[in-house]
């Protein structure tokens, strides 16, 4: 093994990592693994360096006597024959006078003594890049990082408290001279704040934090009469199409009975349509499929298999209809099977709530803002599962747009039936026709959904469950529930214009 050449205590010069300057450093031990010597500066800098970046104090001296003391050519010059005095006498025309000479190696000297005296009087100052928001790393799932020389150290750390919005990718020194000391500190003090408790050799600086998120539908006050407003409004709507005359000046439509909102067995048939288009969600048919990748990379599967649910779905109301099933019992309990998606629609917003408080953070949707009741309709988490079961995404088509296609049947045949019809109205069959073909389009077009912002941005909460399981089956069916006490006849020439219109909205994708 090599012997060590400093030995601990003593004092030495030291190359500074990554220039030519040396400065005064004290040994401080020696490790024999890595033949490195840890030493410390006069700052108080403690780092490691290799041998070859280390020289005694003598070197130094030496050159420094060997500059001002004449060579041995000369001191005989001085006392030789008369020659060479005569040649001392004279010299070039470019060769200075020897006074001359002397006072400027003299000034030399002193000003090298006075760089020394500033280079070895330095000051370390953090340099901390400020943040930016939205960063790369962070959208990729990536964890943040810092950048650290390459040097090995032992005793030095420093801690950072980052905000969470912001993104430090590295921490830098630089050397300052003192008689810049007082300029640093005002610099610093702009861009940072040291807080003084805790040992030296731990900085915290605090950052300032970002700017307050905006909120949309209003904000809290927004959100929450848009809560308290949507079913109001929903029932407004159902009891003034079953009036006689609709109308603004009938307005508004007689209240029923509170006893006549609710029925224990119309909630039990809501609560075995959910669960039946939940079971025909999660056969094993139709292909799976990956969304778009979340914040911690991951991308989650899904199964489109909706078009073959709604399939399913029509054969079993098909039959139901050729074995002789009343499906009008619908229409005449409309109001209560509100009522029943309504309450269900609440009390699965709640369950949301409830569960997303134990999702971790990554889960958590970018729509929350930490405010209960903002949160409560915008949902917090992102993508609620109860094991491979995703209930945004089974509620986003299932049991409301599936719904929908159904009230629609059910409405035609309630028209036959309250209308003494033999055959529905062009009206109505106009009405079930152009929304189907929405619903199949959807459907069949399934895997677009993982692309919209309610999959992707949106929480799930009461904005999303009310809107799919209420929403789009009781009031996007209004046209066909107002036809069936309101007979509107159609002549052909009218209806074969209104096909005519139809089919030119929909290559455009605009109506």
């Amino acid at each position: 093994m090599p012997s060590r050449k400093f030995a601990d205590g003593e004092v030495v010069r030291g190359r500074w990592p990554g220039s030519s300057l040396y400065y005064e450093v004290e040994i401080l031990s020696y490790d024999s693994r890595s033949q490195l010597y840890t030493v410390k500066y006069k700052d108080g800098t403690e780092l490691e360096l290799k041998e070859n970046d280390i020289k005694p104090l003598t070197s130094f001296k030496q050159r420094k006597s060997g500059s001002t003391s004449s060579s041995p050519s000369r001191r005989r010059g001085s006392r030789g024959s008369r020659g060479s005095r005569s040649r001392s006498r004279s010299r070039s025309p470019g060769r200075p006078l020897k006074s001359s000479r002397r006072s400027a190696s003299a000034s030399h000297q002193a000003d090298i003594k006075e760089t020394r005296r500033e280079i070895l009087e330095v000051k370390l100052t953090p340099l901390v890049l400020k943040p930016y928001g939205n960063s790369v790393n962070i959208y990729n799932g990536e964890p943040e990082h810092i950048e650290r020389n390459d040097l090995p150290r032992k005793n030095i750390q420093e801690k950072f408290i980052l905000s969470q919005e912001g993104s430090y990718l590295s921490t830098q020194y630089s050397l300052r001279p003192r008689r810049q000391e007082v300029k640093v500190k005002e610099v610093d003090s702009r861009e940072e704040k040291l807080v003084p408790k805790g040992p030296a050799s731990l900085r915290t600086f605090k950052v300032s934090p970002p700017q307050k998120k905006e909120l949309e539908f209003g904000g809290v006050p927004g959100v929450f009469l848009i809560v308290l407003g949507l079913p109001v409004f929903l029932f407004l709507l159902l009891l003034m199409c079953k009036q006689k005359d609709p109308s603004l000046l009938n307005f508004p439509p007689h209240l029923p009975a509170l006893n006549d909102l609710w029925e224990t067995r119309v909630c039990g048939v809501y609560l075995l349509w959910f669960f039946v288009q939940a079971l025909f969600s999660l056969l094993p048919i139709g292909k799976v499929v990956e969304g778009t990748p979340l914040v911690d990379g991951r991308r989650l599967k899904y199964r489109l298999n909706g078009f073959y649910a709604f399939i399913l779905t029509s054969v079993i109301i098909a039959a139901a209809v050729f074995w002789g099933a009343e499906l009008s019992w619908v229409y005449n309990h409309f109001l209560q099977f509100a009522v029943s998606a309504t309450v269900f629609s609440v009390v699965l917003s709640i369950y949301l709530y409830a569960r997303s408080m134990k999702a971790p953070g990554d889960e958590l949707s970018p729509a929350s803002c930490g405010n209960a009741v903002y949160d409560f309709f915008i949902g917090r988490e992102l993508n609620p599962r109860i094991g491979t079961f995703d209930l945004k995404y089974f509620c986003e088509l299932r049991p409301g747009l599936i719904g929908w296609v159904v009230i629609n049947v059910v409405m035609l045949l309630a028209e036959m039936r309250v209308q003494n019809r033999a055959a529905p109205s062009l009206a109505m069959i106009l009405v079930n026709s152009f929304q189907l073909l929405y619903v199949v389009d959807a459907l069949w077009n399934e895997e677009a959904l993982l692309t919209t912002m309610d999959i992707i941005h949106d929480g799930f909460g009461f904005m999303l469950a009310f809107g799919d399981l209420v929403w789009v089956p009781f009031i996007y069916s209004l046209q066909a529930f107002y036809l069936v006490t309101h007979p509107h006849e159609l002549s052909w020439p009218v209806a074969s214009l209104t096909v005519a219109l139809k089919q030119k909205c929909i290559p455009e994708k605009s109506c």
